[in-house]
């Protein structure tokens, strides 16, 4: 019985299991905390870069896109400029 508990006591089978679920579960809270920390400048950034989208596409005359309907055929002014070849 002795020798059965010591064996079992030097088993390091499992501790190489342990160890990477250790470290997975400090990665999940590393880059939770990062998200919490930088979520208000992320959003900021994406409503930044929406806003400049939606500019440009009222500055081109067009309306955003709604996500229904058909895309654009062609039609309206031609680009002027350029060699046209």
């Amino acid at each position: 019985m002795k020798l059965t508990l010591l064996k079992f006591w030097k088993d390091e089978e499992g501790a190489t299991a342990i160890e990477y679920a250790l470290i997975a579960g400090l990665i999940a809270v590393v880059i939770i905390a990062a998200l919490t920390a930088l979520g208000g400048s992320i959003k900021g950034l994406f409503e930044f870069i929406q806003d400049k989208v939606d500019g440009a596409i009222t500055a081109g005359g067009g309306t955003p896109p709604t996500g229904g309907g058909t895309p654009p055929t062609g039609g309206g002014t031609p680009p002027t400029g350029g060699s046209g070849g």
